[in-house]
């Protein structure tokens, strides 16, 4: 049998890649569907297109680098054979490996000590960099090679900071740089007048200049993330490969990831950027040649979607309006609201003690005077909108950092609100409600209809206090919930 000619990374959209020797194939952080999400939620995958699962070579395994919702989608997983192993890290939580399980699959949890080998495709999961923001810090980060092979590694950086036992090795000449790096675009920027988890309301401090622009995008993805990776000769763009729910505006800005490669290839000469899109089949030699592309004919682009999702997106630039959050969530059926209630009363006080230890506690504990003089141990509201009976409304609950403890007052305008209080949260009760149903997880609900603001810098903002009290790593049991819905949609049993 003829050697192969090299490593074939086939993208599927996203952060989907499909590898293959021409012998052995593996499948990374499969989204096969046209969309993923929780429940009835659907974040489309972006440029659309459409996946034979039929006509693509089946795969020997599955690699899962972590667990969040555009990475890990148990519909995706229900489409492929059960023959095929799934491998995920060490610190992977345990209800989404149960969930993997429930499905039929054996997983298997690796290190970054022993590469795993699926025929000649050799695959070592790093760790995420010690940098890499907490909500990722379980990303494995693949180093794919051609066993016996050096020189022509791919190296997969996924959702965090490159390990820091990958750049040991690197350093001390155990390992030669990377042939191929492919690096996530996560910043899912928004237009102005858009939502945007990262959006302030505070006056002044959610303007134009706000948002990122492509040049810095540019200069975070190629040259700061990749300063480690000195050497590496090509480099992949894949992320921001989806739209949210109802979203007025398209896809997310500087998301077209073959202009950003262009421009890229324009501005600097330290190696070639590629901008896959979804079918485009990346093929690294054992040699010294250069990296071809090509088409796989089982991955199939909608251009008639992707150009009206692109009118969308024009229309909003040409004319940008405040876009007004709507619950992302379906309306509670009558009899489900006084559950809901009763979970969103037993959730508060423990979010009240959480809160204690996050970013936006730790600010909100060493601030003493605010915008009308000195400040009670209120320092957060949360406004929750449209509760049960009472569409139009608004319930508040002040913080108290005394308490710690929630205590019902009276609502005011949200100016008002921010005047009072230098932390604050808007969200529907009904997107609230249903995190603790397991119809949603904490992104969808940042990402789709959270308004908030707060004083300090960015990671003081009460999103990611948010995702510190409600990701799937501090609440499995949130998360399990999501996936017994989902298996249940399947077919299967739930997690018991």
């Amino acid at each position: 049998m003829a050697a192969p000619a090299g490593l074939e990374l086939t993208f599927l959209g996203h952060q989907t890649w499909h590898i293959t020797d021409g012998l052995s194939t593996v499948l990374l952080d499969p989204i096969l569907a046209p969309a993923f999400g929780a429940g009835n939620l659907e974040f489309e995958i972006w440029p659309p297109r459409t996946v034979d699962t039929m006509g693509m070579p089946a795969p020997g395994a599955v690699i899962l680098s972590h667990e969040h919702l555009d990475h890990f989608h148990l519909p995706s997983l229900n489409l492929l054979s059960r023959s095929a192993p799934v491998y995920t890290g060490i610190t992977t939580p345990t209800a989404v490996t149960d969930a993997i399980a429930a499905l039929g699959f054996t997983v298997h949890r690796v290190d970054h000590t022993q590469p795993l080998h699926i025929g000649d495709i050799e695959i070592t999961l790093y760790p995420a960099g010690a940098r890499t923001l907490f909500w990722e810090k379980r990303v494995a980060q693949p180093l794919v090679r051609l066993a016996g092979t050096t020189g022509n590694d791919v190296f997969i950086g996924v959702d965090a900071d490159v390990s820091d036992l990958y750049i040991e090795q690197l350093a001390d000449g155990a390992l030669a740089p990377p042939r191929l790096a492919v690096v996530s675009n996560n910043a899912q920027t928004v237009p102005y007048g858009a939502l945007g988890a990262d959006n302030n309301l505070l006056p002044g401090l959610d303007g134009p200049r706000n948002r990122k622009t492509g040049l810095e995008i540019l200069h975070n993805l190629l040259i700061d993330y990749l300063a480690p990776l000195d050497g590496v000769k090509d480099v992949a763009l894949c992320g921001n490969g989806f739209t949210a729910p109802r979203s007025p505006h398209g896809p997310f800005l500087y998301s077209d990831h073959a202009a950003l490669a262009d421009m890229a290839n324009k501005l600097q000469h330290l190696f070639h950027v590629h901008g896959p899109r979804p079918g485009d089949r990346l093929t690294v030699p054992t040699g010294e040649g250069p990296i071809t592309r090509s088409h796989a004919t089982w991955v199939t682009p909608d251009p008639i979607a992707e150009k009206r999702a692109l009118a969308t997106q024009q229309v909003f630039l040409a004319e940008p309006q405040q876009v007004m959050p709507s619950a992302i969530t379906p309306a509670l059926p009558e009899e489900e609201w006084q559950q809901a209630r009763a979970l969103v009363a037993d959730e508060l006080p423990r979010l009240a003690r959480e809160l204690i230890a996050t970013r936006t506690g730790a600010l909100a504990a060493s601030i003493h005077d605010y915008l009308h003089g000195p400040l009670s141990g209120h320092r957060l509201v949360l406004r929750l909108l449209d509760p049960p009976g009472q569409p139009g409304t608004v319930d508040s609950y002040a913080w108290n950092i005394a308490g710690p403890s929630w205590d019902k007052v009276e609502t005011t305008s949200r100016e008002a609100a921010i005047a009072a209080y230098p932390f604050g949260i808007e969200i529907y009760f009904q997107d609230f409600a249903s995190l603790f149903l397991g119809r949603a997880q904490i992104w969808d609900v940042v990402g789709g209809s959270y308004q908030g603001w707060h004083i300090g810098e960015g990671l003081d903002s009460p999103v990611y206090a948010l995702f510190a009290i409600y990701g799937e790593h501090q609440r499995p049991d949130l998360a399990a919930r999501c996936y017994s819905n989902s298996l249940v949609a399947l077919g299967m049993d739930s997690l018991s």
